[in-house]
This record gives structure tokens, sequence and C-alpha cells, in this order.
């Protein structure tokens, strides 16, 4: 009877918090699977808070920096009345504005900023709106792959520091608090255009980019390339593409399937028209 009393009184506690309280407790057990266990203020028969990994303070992401007796204070990002679980963020308790601010985002909106920073891995960018990030250059951020449509060896080959840049929201990075932007979003996908105007069958010419075991990358238009598999090569079969190509060579091709959803153009060579080879 005393467990289903209890059961009823952590059902009642979890009941009476909603969704961006703000919770305090005592780390009461520490782990690398789960993250980090709190007694929560109001309820001390049992710990009823959980900080998950995500939801560490970013000043010290490893469970490790959490000890146990520790007091802790987070927003409330879940509750899960059937595990017996709040689910709090350190993080967001940290900075509640910043956190109000990319919670009030949606995916699609237009966010505009100047590029304060070029890493390895990506381009902050200091937004016009918002608070600005305590810890990063700036709370938005857009990937590598975001940058641009075209291929490019560099960041700094897209963008340069001071830059305007516009981007769409794609989501809230609720690891390192910030605004994940796409900047190649904004802009139309050539692959697409380049679908519109050609149909499977089409004879194009372009010049050799890549060599790689299976085939061999042509660039039939501006960003454009399409893989001439190995067995698309020549007439006759061939054991490796420097039989018949070269980096740099210009050849004519055939489109033989245009995936718009994977943007893969595969090309044939062999199937050129001996006239127009």
């Amino acid at each position: 009877m005393s467990s289903e009393l209890d059961d009823q009184d952590c059902r009642d506690f979890l009941a009476s918090i909603r969704v961006g309280d703000l919770c305090s407790g005592t780390a009461t057990e520490v782990t690398r699977s789960r993250g980090v266990a709190v007694t929560l203020d109001g309820f001390p028969r049992r710990p009823l808070g959980m900080v998950g990994h995500l939801g560490l303070s970013w000043r010290g992401r490893a469970a490790g920096a959490v000890q146990v007796g520790q007091r802790i204070t987070g927003e409330v990002v879940a509750v899960d009345p059937d595990e017996g679980i709040a689910w709090l963020s350190m993080a967001a308790a940290e900075s509640p504005e910043l956190w109000k601010f990319l919670s009030s985002l949606r995916p699609g909106e237009l966010l505009s900023g100047t590029v304060a920073a070029i890493e390895r891995f990506g381009v902050f960018v200091a937004l016009d709106e918002g608070p600005a990030h305590p810890v990063f250059p700036g709370v938005g951020f857009i990937t590598i792959p975001e940058l641009s449509w075209r291929r490019f060896e560099a960041a700094s080959d897209i963008v340069r520091i001071g830059q305007r840049v516009s981007g769409e929201f794609l989501y809230f990075d609720t690891w390192n608090g910030e605004a994940r932007l796409s900047v190649r979003a904004t802009q139309p996908d050539p692959f697409q255009v380049f679908a519109d105007s050609t149909v499977v069958g089409q004879t194009m010419h372009g010049r050799v980019t890549k060599l790689v075991p299976f085939g061999a990358f042509v660039r039939v238009a501006d960003d454009i390339e399409g893989m001439v598999h190995l067995q698309e090569l020549a007439e006759t079969p061939v054991s490796t593409p420097e039989e018949v190509v070269q980096v740099g060579d210009e050849v004519s091709v055939v489109i033989t399937e245009v995936d718009r959803e994977r943007r893969r153009l595969s090309l044939s060579r062999r199937r050129v028209a001996p006239d127009l080879r």
C-alpha cells in the first residue's frame, strides 16, 4: 500500500510541474549512460529529476563535471509521469534569454547577421536579433554543407569575416545553444534547375574531373557532375578508368538517369552515338 501511495505522490508532484519551469535540487547520482539524477526540492523521497547529457551545462559537458551532492537548477524540458521523471536542462537555466529566443524560432524562418568566425567545421554568425552567445562568437551557426550548393575546398571560399549573410533557420541546437542555419536553402538548387532542362537520353559534353576505381566523374554544367560507371566508359570492358580517360579529358556522354531526390546524375560514354563522339 505504501508503494502505491508513493507512486501516487510521485505522479501528483510531477503533475504540478510544467515544461519551462525552473526546478532546483541536489545531484544524487552521476552516470555515463543516462546523466545526472536529481532529488528535486519538495520531493525528498527519491530523485525525480534527470539531466541528460545534452542538458548539461555547455561550459562543462562531461557528466563528471557534476558531483554528487551538488546543487542544480535546470529548466524543465519534458515530464514523463509514466517513467516518473522530469527532464531538466542546466544549459537552458544558465542563459534563459538565449533559450527563450532560440525556442521562439520556427523552421524556415529567415535570419540575418554578420560572419563572426570561420572554422574548419563551419561558420559562426552574429545574428541581428536576439542575445549574444555567452561562449561562442555568434548564436547562428552554418555547417560546411549548408554554406553553398557548389563544390568548394574551404568555408573561406564562400564567406569572409564581417560579411553579411542570411540563412534559413533549420533547428535549435540545444547541445551548443545555437540556431543552425542554411545559406544554400535560400538559393535555387542548381541540380534541380539542371534536371528541369535535361532529359534521359540527351547527349552532353563535359570534362573528366575525377577518377575512382568504379568509374569517372564528368562535369557537364556549372556545379553539376555525373558519374560514368566503369561498365559505361567504353564499348569493350575495362578494368580501370585510366585505360580510356584521364582527368581533364573532354568527353561526350549520354544521360542515363537523373535522381532528383539524391541529387545524382548517371552518365554513359559508351552509349554516345559514333558521329557525336
